[in-house]
């Protein structure tokens, strides 16, 4: 058998031939690994309903690690919960003898607050559970070396799972479903049934809740009179006929949120902010944002600001000619608004007052939805939206509805299923149904330079290349928070006093960020507070705001229009609908066509 021998050295050129072919064999080139990537974490987005797994994996592991090497904390926790045990067990014993004690917890607010839940076992299962909750949110508290951001998910997972396992939420464990269930012979359970087969079929079709057929658009809700002056792409501008002969010399433009639709504003007659302003004198106009579907994708924070407020506002510069213009801002809608006043701030200011409402220009604390906005769950959201061309209004409606999980997932579920209620519609309900979508550009440059890095607080964000200003915006304001407000909470939207030293009104309500807004003129169980900083005034924090503001009884809409008629230039005639001359020939009727896109 000859033996084999290796050549002693390679033959001339190979080792240049061998190094070719390791450059060719590049399987993936950058584009492509990167498409991979996001296709990868859409998936994962997708089976998650965009949750990232990875990201609370994280998180626990940076918060279990430190409360881990934090004995001094873990004893503290376990010291109570020894008291609240102890306490829980004299508790029982009492209930189930029929005497009256002390529970260790406190059922204020909650959904086991009622009568059937004081009789034992029910006050038993109720107490354990507000034990158990009482336990883990202190366990997410102030764990020396954790991370906020990361300690804030974790108790948003243990309040979701918490939430999930409520005996409320479990027909035999549920003394309100047991009671119904007797009384009615199980006919409450047979509607529960019905009601899920509906709900399957409805959201398997697209419908709209039960009730909602009775707020349609034009003619229940969005009713106020007007005509459509002008259209782009994005936006249709809604000028409202005015009630009166005289009006207030300076228009109103809304700015309202573009992840729901612009009637939240003009719902029923007795709830509409619109024709309450129309019959004040005023002559307002409106922004009906497009519904965005796939062929707007691509469209920007820039393409918001420019066609959704400078090119309306320009048009209703024509209508109105030679006067400011009272601009108002709602949630996301303020936020816009904010940017165009600070892009236009100058000498050539064009707004006479700012109204801003339930919206935040500094996000450091933005409320819960912060948790579910790291850097991990921004990436599988972006890489799905990029995905599907842009977010569907279900799954905003959704991540919204998980802040408040007992009161807004499991309380109604119980309610529908279990003891079969049929819920009472309102023109509130019916719009909160009636959602949008996101654009996939817009909305990951809005998380991302919001959310994320919170730009324009920190005078990075630009426009057309111009880096922009708060700071700069010249326009006194009017700011409202809420007090109940999940979305913008309202010491989020204090944060303006910090970055503009001008005359800043602020005024915070009772009511969430929906219904505080939405009250009415006539509200018999609002209350505000209402404090003018004026330009030089020392800073005032506001937790002291609070404290030292005196509560007013009734709605603020009225405080709010004497507040825009002591800045108004007086009176004039009642304004044309829109200004043919200047290309503004009223389009169609109000409410338009964008409003009633699906």
């Amino acid at each position: 058998m000859n033996e084999m021998t290796w050549p002693a050295e390679p033959a001339p050129g190979l080792m240049d031939t061998l190094a070719e072919l390791a450059g060719e064999l590049r399987f993936f080139d950058e584009p492509h690994a990167a498409a991979i990537d996001r296709r990868v974490r859409a998936r994962l987005a997708e089976l998650s309903n965009g949750f990232s797994m990875l990201q609370v994996a994280l998180a626990w592991t940076d918060w279990a690690s430190h409360l881990t090497i934090s004995p001094g904390k873990l004893w503290q926790l376990n010291e109570a919960l020894l008291r609240k045990l102890a306490a829980l067990g004299v508790y029982n014993a009492a209930t189930l003898l029929g005497l009256d004690a002390r529970p260790p917890a406190h059922l204020d607010g909650s959904r086991l607050a009622g009568d059937n839940w004081k009789r034992w076992p029910f006050s038993a299962m109720a107490q354990g559970w507000l034990v158990s909750k009482e336990y883990w949110q202190a366990a997410t508290e102030d764990v020396e070396g954790a991370r906020p951001e990361n300690l804030e998910l974790m108790a948003f997972v243990f309040n979701q799972m918490l939430e999930a396992m409520s005996p409320a939420n479990f027909p035999m464990t549920n003394p309100d479903v047991l009671v119904a269930t007797a009384r009615e012979r199980g006919a409450n359970l047979v509607r529960g049934v019905s009601h899920a087969v509906q709900d399957l079929r409805r959201r398997r079709e697209g419908g709209l809740p039960p009730g909602a057929e009775h707020y349609r658009v034009g003619e229940e809700v969005a009713c106020t009179p007007g005509k459509v002056v002008y259209q782009n792409r994005l936006v249709e501008l809604i000028q409202y006929a005015p009630t009166t002969a005289r009006v207030d010399a300076e228009p109103v433009l809304f700015v309202p949120a573009w992840i729901g639709k612009y009637y939240i504003l003009d719902l029923s007659p007795k709830n509409s902010m619109v024709r309450y302003l129309v019959e004040q004198g005023k002559t307002v106009f409106m922004l009906s944002w497009k519904n965005p579907g796939l062929e707007d994708s691509v469209l920007g924070m820039e393409d918001y600001l420019t066609q959704g407020v400078l090119e309306p506002l320009a048009a209703v510069n024509s209508i109105v000619r030679g006067r400011k213009v009272d601009a108002v801002g709602y949630c996301i809608g303020g936020t816009l608004l904010y940017i165009a006043a600070a892009h236009l701030a100058g000498p050539e200011e064009r707004f006479n007052s700012l109204s801003i409402f339930a919206a935040q220009a500094d996000f450091t604390e933005a409320g819960e939805i912060r948790a579910l906005l790291g850097e991990s769950m921004f990436a599988q959201l972006e890489a799905l939206m990029h995905k599907r061309g842009g977010l569907k209004a279900a799954q905003m409606a959704g991540a919204f509805a998980a802040l408040r999980s007992g009161d807004q997932i499991w309380g109604p579920a119980v309610d529908r299923y279990l003891l079969g209620k049929e819920p009472p519609m309102s023109d509130l309900m019916a719009w909160n149904a009636d959602g949008t979508r996101m654009p996939h550009r817009m909305h990951s440059q809005y998380l991302r330079a919001f959310y994320l890095d919170n730009d324009l607080a920190e005078d990075r964000f630009k426009v057309q290349g111009r880096t922009i200003c708060v700071g700069d915006i010249t326009a006194p304001m009017f700011v409202v928070g809420t007090v109940t407000d999940h979305v913008a909470p309202w010491k989020s939207v204090y944060k303006i006093h910090r970055l503009n030293a001008g005359d800043i009104t602020f005024l915070l309500t009772t009511g969430g960020h929906n219904a505080g807004i939405v009250s009415g003129p006539v509200h018999p169980r609002r209350r505000h507070q209402i404090h003018t900083r004026m330009r030089g005034d020392r800073y005032m924090d506001p937790e002291t705001w609070q404290a030292t503001v005196p509560v007013q009884d009734g709605s603020w809409w009225p405080v709010w229009v004497d507040w825009l008629k002591v800045r108004s230039g007086g009176q004039a005639n009642a304004p044309a609908m829109g200004a043919p001359r200047k290309g503004h020939r009223p389009l169609r009727d109000a409410p338009g066509d964008y409003v009633l896109m699906r």
